[in-house]
């Protein structure tokens, strides 16, 4: 019965080593994304491990998105996105809202720190046709909030738009993290739209004015006004964390 219960334990050992060795393998040969990865013979060999141990690990690095299964084809090296960091984090948030609504605020609060803390160099990098195209949007939230509409998807815009100069790939990966979360969070649980639409226009629009006047100072306190707008609204269980 012992020896029986050890098995899963050194199942479980292994397949995390041969996850490890996978991912030294695709960095010491500098395979980039969508580049072929040697077949489950080659890795057994390559390991010194089983073919199960091999098909556990590839599993487990399919689900973080550091390989891609091409069930007939073979199996690749993944994209890295942060999929995975999204589907946790809203797991997470889903969780804690049974009780609070803590965790979504601890995650609006690190999106906060990421956008405000770029505003500086956001207001240096930002070209006209950037904010021309900012004031574009702002003027559609200004329309769809007349209207009765909610605008989440010029919202999600704006932000995007405004980090885009800085050439930094990662930044609208985090930021579309943190969007998915809230936004599934929100359709779980049934919140309403933003229950201040014409505020969260003039938030805004107060963030383009300061950066077309090209004051890095008064930018950042433009988004620190906006992001304490959202803490309020998402704090009190409602949608409008755009």
């Amino acid at each position: 019965m012992a020896r029986m219960a050890e098995e899963p334990i050194r199942e479980r050992r292994v397949s995390g080593q041969v996850r490890r060795e996978v991912v030294e393998l695709i960095l010491e040969r500098g395979l980039r994304p969508g580049a072929p990865l040697p077949t489950e013979a080659e890795l057994m060999v390559a390991l010194g491990v089983s073919r199960n141990s091999v098909r556990e690990a590839l599993k487990a690095l399919q689900a973080l998105d550091i390989v891609e299964i091409r069930h007939g084809h073979g199996t690749y090296v993944g994209q890295a996105s942060l999929t995975p960091l999204a589907d946790g984090l809203t797991f997470r948030a889903l969780v804690s809202l049974r009780d609070d609504t803590r965790a979504l605020v601890e995650i609006l609060e690190l999106r906060e720190v990421l956008e405000e803390g770029l505003m500086r160099r956001v207001a240096g990098a930002l070209g006209e046709a950037e904010l021309s195209r900012l004031e574009l949007l702002v003027r559609g939230m200004e329309e769809a909030a007349a209207a009765g509409r909610a605008f989440p998807d010029l919202d999600r815009e704006f932000h995007e738009t405004l980090y885009r100069p800085l050439g930094n790939e990662l930044v609208p990966q985090l930021l579309g993290a943190f969007w998915h979360v809230f936004h599934r969070v929100a359709g779980v649980r049934g919140w309403a739209s933003d229950p201040a639409p014409e505020l969260t226009v003039a938030r805004h629009r107060d963030i383009v004015a300061a950066l077309r006047a090209k004051d890095a100072g008064r930018a950042q306190r433009a988004m620190a006004d906006h992001f304490r707008g959202i803490g309020a609204r998402a704090g009190q269980g409602m949608r409008g964390v755009g």
